[in-house]
């Protein structure tokens, strides 16, 4: 195995550690949860909560320690106008919605193929839990945990290998980690352009804006328009009206304003990052090593299990 190939079993090794040690975390804590009081294991929000705390907070120390063991290139930063933020914004909610089209698609023909419905734990884990732990977990944290994970850690090491290496990466680790077939789709096709954006700007902060925007509308603002379809399927309300009317009006907006965008990104050069070390055979080098093979090889275990279960 050449030097490339290593760096890259490398990066697939420590995020599957950390999809690992979530699942470890989680099972040891649920043990002592279940010692102390096991009637918080029957609370959602609780269990949210958890979820998120074993997910990316307490393995973060590790896996921030096997990152920091591979060199990083700093890419220069540069601030974008409020325009283009507002262009940036349009495609990464029309790629979420063409993202849900697709996973929608696909789960609905594997139903049907197998004669059992899909789930989509994530649509149910927002419907069970309290609005404030979807703002506050949802909304802010993971963005900002994702964001740093999935974004700067994986951008700031790999880019000396090139944009596209590093764009492509980036959405696949980011959709296989979701771990689900519902999320695949849109996580890869986001993932992708927010790695994009990182590239193009050296700053972090744009990304964790632009998630956070996404999830809080498929969290907080789901909720609030589902509340307000269940009232007016029940006695006629203006406001309600109002709010389901002007969800869409936005939604429509922003995804002209996204398709408009997406015909204006072309092969650009990027913000200090030209290619350091052309590989010969990209593919093979990046995805067919050791580390690699088994992050996806757990991932699509876990999405087979959802699918399953």
């Amino acid at each position: 195995m050449n030097i490339h190939k290593k760096f890259f079993s490398k990066i697939g090794a420590n995020y599957l550690i950390l999809g690992i040690m979530a699942i470890i975390f989680q099972i040891i804590i649920v043990n002592i949860i279940s010692i102390i009081n096991p009637e918080y294991l029957g609370d959602i929000n609780i269990l949210t909560a958890l979820s998120s705390l074993c997910s990316y907070i307490l393995p973060f120390p590790i896996f921030y320690w096997l990152m920091k063991k591979l060199d990083d290139v700093e890419i220069e930063k540069k601030s974008v106008s409020a325009k283009t933020f507002i262009l940036y914004t349009g495609i990464t909610i029309t790629l979420m919605w063409i993202g849900n089209i697709i996973g929608l698609i696909i789960t609905m023909l594997l139903s049907g193929a197998m004669q059992n419905d899909i789930s989509n734990p994530v649509q149910e884990l927002i419907n069970s839990t309290n609005i404030w732990i979807n703002l506050v977990l949802i909304s802010i944290i993971a963005p900002i945990c994702e964001e740093i994970i999935f974004r700067k850690f994986l951008i700031d090491k790999t880019i000396k290998y090139g944009a596209k290496v590093s764009i492509i990466l980036s959405a696949v680790v980011f959709a296989f980690f979701h771990g689900n077939l519902n999320q695949f789709f849109y996580a890869f096709l986001m993932g992708g352009f927010f790695a994009y954006v990182y590239i193009k700007t050296g700053k972090i902060t744009y990304t964790i804006i632009l998630h956070a925007i996404v999830n809080f509308m498929g969290s907080v603002v789901s909720l609030i328009l589902a509340n307000s379809v269940a009232n007016i399927q029940t006695s006629s309300n203006l406001i309600d009206a109002l709010v389901i009317l002007g969800y869409f009006a936005i939604i429509l907006i922003f995804i002209l304003i996204g398709l408009y965008g997406l015909t204006k990104i072309k092969k650009a050069r990027f913000n200090g990052s030209k290619t350091q070390i052309s590989l010969k055979n990209p593919f093979r080098t990046v995805y067919l090593n050791y580390g690699m093979i088994l992050f996806i090889l757990f991932f699509i275990g876990e999405m087979v299990y959802q699918v399953l279960g």
